[in-house]
């Protein structure tokens, strides 16, 4: 069975964050999503497997100074 293709508001909610965040991480840091129409859409499974590497991790994104 395919897994859905979930809202960024449920992706929101799932990590505990605002939705203004997933905006971010998504033009930011590169979050797997999806445009559909005018709506970002992602699977939860890919976006876990996205934080566990490391990806919201805000002293990685492109561009970061250390």
């Amino acid at each position: 069975m395919t897994e859905a293709w979930v809202s960024a508001e449920v992706i929101a909610e799932h990590l505990g964050v605002t939705k203004d965040t997933v905006y971010t991480w998504i033009s930011k840091q590169g979050m797997p999503a999806r445009r559909v129409g005018r709506l970002w859409k992602s699977q939860i499974t890919e976006v876990d497997k996205w934080v566990r590497r490391s990806g919201a991790d805000e002293t990685t994104a492109a561009g970061a100074t250390q």
